[in-house]
């Protein structure tokens, strides 16, 4: 069995970091190659076809590249591209969606709020989810223009993305909402925020613990991954960044959010148009 994988995960910009932060503690020897596609940001007011296209190019790049599975750390692109990318490539594909299952349990009131793109509230899968999941509890959306760019700019608690999140949040927290669920993995850097705005007493649910745990599942049950030599904390597993926008902007972002210095690599220009 082998003793490390190579996970290619890829965002519309820098937000899945929140995701690669939870695969890392899960599988600490790993290499990753993360890539953002911030010349492509936000992929939320994008169509669907133009997300597929995104999509396909960044997980050739990341399998040309090693990556024995793919983990799109998007919720807009997984609403647009999952079926396609596991019907092209022969390798495991893991996914995002908002956490309604997670957050209907954790409801007290009845009633959950939804912060995310448009393009994942109008998806046919997030649709799914409602009809499986929702029940007797009220299920409240809310899009979010605008915050995706801030995180982006690495704006996590200025006056601008005070005011955005102040703005989307007023109307489920009016409805009785006690649990917001983050459906865009740029949100969970904008928590403390959301928290400080919202109140302590809002639980936030997202999905990035929850995807690294079944990655790691697949990796064991379909690449051969050793789970025992997985267990050390210390790790010793490497880290690849790569970009489609400014690398150095990208770069000093990342390194903020990553919580270490990031070189980001510019995206071959077949790959970045």
């Amino acid at each position: 069995m082998a003793s490390r994988s190579t996970i290619g995960v890829f965002d519309s910009g820098v937000g899945g970091l929140s995701v690669l932060h939870h695969i890392r503690r899960t599988l600490p020897r790993a290499r990753l190659i993360y890539v953002a596609d911030s010349a492509h940001v936000p992929y939320g007011d994008k169509p669907a076809h133009y997300i597929e296209q995104r999509s396909v190019a960044l997980t050739r790049f990341l399998l040309s590249r090693g990556a024995d599975a793919i983990v799109i750390a998007c919720n807009t692109a997984t609403a647009a591209a999952a079926s396609v990318l596991r019907h092209q490539f022969d390798c495991p594909v893991i996914g995002m969606e908002p956490a309604v299952k997670p957050a209907v349990a954790a409801t007290k009131s009845g009633v959950v709020g939804v912060l995310a793109t448009t393009g994942t509230l109008k998806s046919a899968r997030f649709a799914a989810l409602l009809e499986r999941y929702a029940g007797n509890v009220e299920i409240v959306t809310q899009g979010c223009p605008g915050l995706v760019e801030q995180v982006e700019l690495g704006e996590l608690d200025s006056a601008i993305t005070r005011e955005l999140v102040e703005r989307y949040t007023a109307p489920l927290l009016a409805r009785g909402a006690d649990t917001l669920i983050l459906g865009c993995t740029h949100y969970p850097f904008l928590s403390p925020l959301i928290r400080e705005v919202a109140g302590r007493h809002i639980a936030l649910i997202d999905t990035g613990e929850a995807v690294a745990r079944h990655l790691r599942h697949r990796l064991i049950s379909e690449v051969g991954l050793n789970p025992d030599l997985q267990i050390s904390k210390c790790g010793s597993g490497s880290a690849q960044f790569f970009t489609s926008g400014d690398a150095a902007q990208a770069s000093g972002i990342m390194s903020v959010l990553w919580g270490g210095t990031v070189d980001a690599q510019p995206l071959p220009p077949c790959v970045a148009a």
